[in-house]
C-alpha cells in the first residue's frame, strides 16, 4: 500500500455547507438530497462546526420517516443549528496523510473530519472515503 499519501487526494472538495442562520429543516433536506451524513457549518469559508445526520436523529424521529417526507418541523423549530452541531472539532490539513486521518477516525466516535487550511474549510473526508480508498488499492 502507498505510504504518505495526503488526504487531499481522497477528500470531497465540493462540500455541501450550511450556516448558523440556516435551519434544521434545510439541513435535513440537504442530507437527503445529496445522500450525505455530515454537513460542515461555516461562516463564509470559516469552519464553525459540523452537523451530522445522527445529530438530527437524536432530536427527532427522522429515521422513522421515509426519504420523500419531511419530519414535522415543530421538532426542528425547537433547536438551532448551533445548539445541535458539534463545535469542538478535530480538523486535518490537506497534507495530513491518509494513514494519520484513518488513525484519528479509528480512535474517535465520529465518521467525518473537516479538511482545513487554518480555519478555512477546503474539504471533508469520511470513513466512506477511507473505505473506498482501501478498496481501490486491491
Amino acid at each position: 500500500m502507498k505510504q504518505h499519501v495526503p488526504v487531499s487526494t481522497i477528500m470531497s472538495k465540493n462540500v455541501v455547507k450550511i450556516t448558523l442562520t440556516d435551519n434544521l429543516t434545510k439541513a435535513e433536506s440537504l442530507f437527503k438530497k445529496h445522500n450525505i451524513r455530515h454537513i460542515p457549518v461555516v461562516e463564509g469559508n470559516k469552519i464553525l462546526g459540523i452537523l451530522s445526520y445522527t445529530d438530527l436523529l437524536r432530536i427527532s424521529f427522522a429515521d422513522a420517516v421515509d426519504d420523500e417526507e419531511v419530519v414535522d418541523v415543530t421538532v426542528y423549530n425547537m433547536f438551532t443549528i448551533e445548539q445541535v452541531m458539534s463545535k469542538n472539532l478535530v480538523k486535518v490539513s490537506p497534507d495530513t496523510t491518509i494513514k494519520e486521518t484513518a488513525e484519528i477516525l479509528a480512535s474517535r466516535e465520529f465518521h467525518a473530519l473537516p479538511v482545513c487550511e487554518g480555519d478555512l474549510l477546503v474539504g471533508i473526508v469520511t470513513t466512506t472515503d477511507l473505505i473506498q480508498y482501501l478498496i481501490d488499492q486491491y
